[in-house]
């Protein structure tokens, strides 16, 4: 899939990334090992519909990241937002979207933009020190704790799909409610993400 950016890459970061910085080396650490849930959306489902059921069942934005294909809608509006051009009523629109956009713990729009907000997010995402994981989505989501292998195959979805909505869960037992609530919201692929540590152990066991 070719996602080179045809046009600067825009980060938005409500955080100081200093303070996510190593105080001995100075450089950033990837911290992104939470167990996980994830679903998949076409464009058709709304993303602030799966968001708010999420939120009043416990989740909060900061635990949640998601991943637009570059043809999503809403990545036509982040590209194309401009406080300099078009009427007033469209300005305000962007604006609100914007708003929207930074309340969640990271928001990646591969060659368009992205958002972060969480520290663990931070360090996931901006680990990387050519920040590639920003610039293609298979990079992306290895940071994020895929394998190679899922990560390719979701680069390939994103082609057709909308939306990737990946919930980080601090308490472990959350993730197959996650799970249920993604399926519920039209998710036409949903599931738990291990964590490093998990699949370590299961390869261990399996050899």
């Amino acid at each position: 899939m070719d996602l080179s950016p045809s046009r600067a890459l825009v980060v938005f970061l409500t955080i100081d990334p200093s303070v996510f910085r190593n105080s001995d080396s100075g450089d950033l650490i990837m911290a992104m090992n939470n167990p996980a849930a994830y679903g998949l959306y076409p464009h058709g489902v709304a993303p602030h519909e799966i968001i708010r059921t999420l939120n009043q069942a416990g989740f909060g934005n900061e635990d949640i990241c998601m991943m637009l294909s570059p043809a999503h809608p809403i990545a036509t509006v982040v590209r194309d937002a401009s406080i300099l051009n078009g009427e007033r009523e469209a300005i305000a629109a962007t604006a609100i979207l914007i708003g929207w956009l930074s309340q969640f713990g990271a928001v990646v729009i591969p060659t368009v933009g992205v958002f972060i907000r969480s520290q663990a997010f931070f360090h996931a995402l901006m680990g990387a020190r050519d920040g590639s994981a920003l610039c293609r989505s298979s990079k992306t989501l290895v940071a994020l704790g895929f394998s190679e292998d899922e990560a390719e195959r979701f680069e390939n979805e994103l082609r057709h799909v909308g939306v990737l909505v990946y919930v980080s869960c601090p308490e472990s037992a959350k993730t197959n409610w996650a799970v249920e609530l993604l399926q519920r919201m039209g998710a036409h692929e949903a599931a738990i993400l291990a964590t490093t540590v998990e699949k370590e152990l299961g390869a261990e066991a399996a050899a």
